[in-house]
């Protein structure tokens, strides 16, 4: 059921995603030039009424056509919706929303089967007008069956409830949709919710009022503010807690609320902070008579507030603030109290641990090193999944800049990904749509150690060899990373001169052995580990290690470094640093990561390839 709901929810939120720029649009235009607006002008705000009635809903329902029924259906979901509008009185009517979401991809579902139908069987020669042709026909149907049909009904749905909404102001029960609102975002339901019932809803009383309450129920910020701020203050996983400050940047600046919604995913107890903290904030709102002026999407402060009239302002940010208080401070004994318990923590909670093992498990697949596409997916592909693909870009280019990483929703990855990463709670509807790509499942896209394996893997070609959760040592508090002697002075070598790349190697390899990282066993491995994929990664640095090798030749985690001013030959390209690597556990990857992070530079990668002060580099790949 709960799988159901998310894929209705996302294919209802993709048709509506694409177009919030027009939402936008729409919004300043009626905020500034409608008589009650900032700016008000008569000439500019009668531009208002044709993107309601018109724009929106035919930018719907031919994005809804499309996703069904790709560009014809798009075609056809813009003619049908037409029907729709005129047969409510266009724009003396209501505003046809809720149908476009219906009409769109019914007529791509049609358009679809009759091609399905004509394969195989089109006359030569006839194609273009029987293209054209089914397209004319099959949509002047439909806008008649909009016209007699789904545009009365969709007229009757929004009375009914539009006198249900009336009827809660009026008892004062209003703030109980928050019951509903709350868990519907985080199945992915919030902008189905948002622009299909209450923006409808919030034009009408708009309309009479120049304000409504509508535009403010689920777009407010400040429940998941207060959830994320109480996972910062009070979450005792580390990950988690150094994740939480730019999940708020993004969430409460960027509008994405879906940054939030793993938080809760991962207890879902805590789903009751911000559903109070909303109900607090609409009574507080019902009661001082708040309301936006036009829908605030996407959600970010900046939005909200912009959609205040000049009146209320003030009362419109205090409305936030109440929800982030409430929200925080139900939310933050509840994560501190299950933070310390973690054995108490509910089926949803080991179902998220369980699912980051496996995706573990999925990410060492012996081709990974070979991919060349990989595909960020969230639910809408515009929100989270961008700001992964962006940050994930920008960290693999330096070493792997022949790999695409882009994003989309997770019900259109495209049929050439290689790899998928996802959300745990998305996974099932990404392994659907793509069932030959290698999924990788995380918690979120801001910090989790799937994304730092995937990193390792497409950088070395090899699996990071990990010890098992019962192997491991347990992590204190403030403890760091890797242990103090991953990299000492004596492993940085400098200004050698010019060797092949296999004396490189075996000079990187019998330093570990000197060091007490490995054993003598350890060099042939890393000499065979050459023979396989060169372990240059590009900007003049290679980092050789082994591959296969008995269980006691790693003694501890070790780093070395060999400085090569003149540079070794690696193929066709020359390394001026080899970082020789002995693997125990993934206490190395803190200092391969500070690696990566100088190839940013340009400056500190230059003057590391030439300088004698090891302890500058100590510094720089340590501190």
């Amino acid at each position: 059921m709960k799988t159901a709901l998310q894929k209705f929810g996302k294919f209802l939120s993709a048709m509506v995603m694409p177009n919030i720029g027009a939402f936008i649009a729409w919004g300043f235009i009626t905020a500034l030039f409608i008589a009650d607006g900032w700016l008000p002008n008569e000439q500019l705000a009668s531009i208002q009424p044709y993107m309601l009635t018109y724009l929106l809903p035919i930018l719907i329902a031919a994005t809804g056509g499309r996703m069904v029924g790709k560009d014809r259906g798009m075609v056809m979901g813009a003619i049908a919706i037409m029907g729709c509008i005129a047969g409510v009185g266009g724009t003396e009517g209501q505003t046809m929303l809720m149908a476009a979401m219906f009409m769109g991809p019914f007529a791509g579902w049609i358009i679809k089967k009759f091609d399905q139908a004509m394969e195989g069987h089109m006359p030569a020669g006839f194609e273009m007008l029987i293209n054209n042709f089914s397209v004319g026909i099959f949509g002047m149907i439909l806008a008649i069956f909009g016209y007699y049909m789904i545009g009365p009904l969709m007229e009757i749905i929004l009375a009914v409830l539009t006198a249900g909404v009336n009827a809660l102001i009026t008892r004062g029960l209003l703030p109980l949709v928050a019951i509903f609102i709350e868990p519907a975002k985080v199945l992915f339901l919030n902008n189905a919710i948002n622009h299909g019932i209450f923006t409808p809803i919030g034009i009408e009383q708009a309309a009479e009022t120049g304000r409504s309450i509508m535009y403010m129920l689920e777009a407010n910020p400040g429940p998941g503010l207060g959830v994320l701020l109480a996972y910062w203050f009070f979450s005792k996983d580390k990950a988690t807690r150094d994740s939480a400050p730019g999940a708020i940047i993004i969430h409460f600046l960027g509008g994405i609320h879906e940054i939030y919604f793993p938080y809760i995913l991962m207890n879902p107890i805590v789903i009751i902070a911000p559903i109070v903290g909303n109900i607090c904030a609409i009574t507080f709102y019902s009661l001082t008579g708040c309301g936006l002026q036009g829908p605030a999407s996407p959600g970010s402060i900046f939005a909200f507030v912009s959609m205040a009239p000049k009146d209320s302002i003030l009362l419109t940010i205090l409305g936030v603030v109440i929800a982030a208080g409430v929200s925080f401070a139900i939310a933050g004994p509840i994560i501190k109290l299950t933070s310390s318990k973690a054995k108490s923590l509910d089926e949803a909670q080991d179902q998220m641990s369980e699912m980051k093992a496996q995706s573990k498990g999925l990410i060492t697949d012996q081709n990974i090193f070979a991919a060349k596409k990989i595909v960020f997916a969230c639910d809408a592909g515009m929100g989270s999944s961008a700001m992964g693909a962006t940050k994930f870009r920008n960290r693999l280019k330096t070493v792997r800049p022949d790999i695409v990483v882009t994003n989309t929703s997770v019900d259109n990855i495209p049929a050439d990904c290689d790899i998928a990463v996802v959300q745990t709670v998305l996974q099932d509807r990404a392994r659907e749509c793509a069932p030959n790509a290698i999924l990788v499942t995380i918690k979120n896209f801001l910090a989790d150690p799937a994304l730092d394996e995937l990193f390792f893997q497409l950088s070395t070609g090899d699996a990071l060899v990990t010890e098992t959760e019962e192997e491991a040592p347990a992590q204190k508090e403030n403890e760091p990373l890797f242990a103090k002697d991953v990299l000492i002075k004596e492993g940085i070598v400098l200004n050698q001169k010019p060797v092949s790349k296999e004396e490189a190697i075996e000079a990187a390899g019998k330093k570990l052995v000197e060091l007490g990282y490995v054993t003598e066993d350890y060099v042939p491995a890393m000499l065979e580990r050459e023979k396989i994929v060169t372990t240059y990664i590009g900007m003049g640095l290679a980092i050789p290690h082994g591959t296969t090798h008995g269980d006691g030749t790693i003694k501890k985690t070790g780093i070395v470094l060999f400085q090569y001013p003149e540079g070794v030959r690696f193929g066709e390209e020359k390394a001026e640093l080899v970082i020789g690597i002995a693997g125990k556990g993934g206490e190395h990857m803190e200092v391969l990561s500070k690696v990566c992070t100088a190839l940013d530079d340009p400056e500190v990668l230059k003057k590391m390839k030439t300088t004698e002060d090891k302890d500058w580099i100590l510094d720089i790949l340590t501190k």
